[in-house]
């Protein structure tokens, strides 16, 4: 599933290239979009911009009007010249947005709505969101206060909540635990408040390290003490030695939907 950064980074080239441009074209294979474009023609607006909500991405229209998608578990925006050859095939695609010099495909993107732009964040999918890591105006202590309300919950699945906070994913899950050095079962009323502040501040810094514009096109950059080019820390390297002690990286699925964890049984204490 697409984290917080890649839908931040997919937002910020999409604005690029298709904000103030106007919509020369919109297609769809979801009826429920193509009935809105046969009501209030997509065709002929202006795009004021293009953001990313947490895990959503939303398209603003002129007329006050805004296309909301969330990528789940395989969908992608694509973006390409006209003429360009897609990437993907044409059966695959499920929202398009063309414009004079670029066009905008949505591949695979199985959650798609249009709404009021005015009502965006206010009564749909996004406004249920915890503070966004991603915000200029993220809210630390909000988090954690919501964070606190899952004392039960294990803390690798309390950071996947995106009702708790915005943007993290299975890969930071992972990664963002094992700097923080806590097990991913210990209950969240177990971690003491510096260390749960301590586990925000990392997922923070961990995605905004992601999203400059350095940041290469495949990897991650998860701490400030490894190269981009070794790679994440515990994340996909179960039974490998762990970077940090050489201890066996251990993996388990967690939580209802069985999400993949991995973490060091040394360096992470329960």
């Amino acid at each position: 599933m697409p984290e917080g950064d890649t839908i931040f980074r997919a937002a910020r080239t999409l604005h690029r290239a298709l904000a103030g441009k106007v919509v020369t074209r919109f297609d769809t294979a979801y009826a429920p979009l193509a009935r809105v474009h046969d009501d209030t023609p997509i065709t002929g607006r202006t795009i004021d911009a293009v953001e990313a909500r947490g895990k959503h991405l939303v398209m603003r229209f002129s007329g006050d009007l805004a296309l909301r998608t969330h990528m789940r578990m395989h969908g992608s925006w694509h973006i390409y010249r006209p003429g360009e050859r897609w990437q993907r095939p044409p059966r695959e695609m499920r929202v398009l947005v063309a414009t004079a010099d670029f066009i905008a495909v949505g591949f695979n993107v199985p959650d798609a709505e249009f709404e009021s732009a005015s009502d965006v964040g206010r009564r749909d999918a996004i406004a249920r969101l915890g503070p966004d890591l991603l915000a200029p105006d993220f809210d630390a202590a909000e988090a954690i206060r919501r964070l606190r309300e899952r004392a039960g919950m294990a803390i690798a699945e309390a950071l996947l909540d995106q009702r708790a906070l915005a943007g993290i994913g299975n890969v930071f899950k992972s990664e963002v635990l094992f700097e923080g050095g806590v097990h991913p079962e210990t209950p969240v009323d177990a971690v003491p408040e510096e260390r749960l502040a301590g586990l925000v501040d990392i997922a923070r810094r961990q995605l905004a390290a992601n999203v400059g514009d350095a940041t290469p096109r495949f990897g991650r950059r998860t701490t400030g003490h490894m190269a981009i080019s070794e790679g994440l820390w515990v994340y996909g390297r179960g039974g490998r030695p762990c970077r940090r002690c050489g201890t066996p990286i251990a993996f388990a699925r967690q939580g209802l939907g069985a999400r993949p964890t991995y973490w060091c049984p040394r360096c992470q204490t329960v």
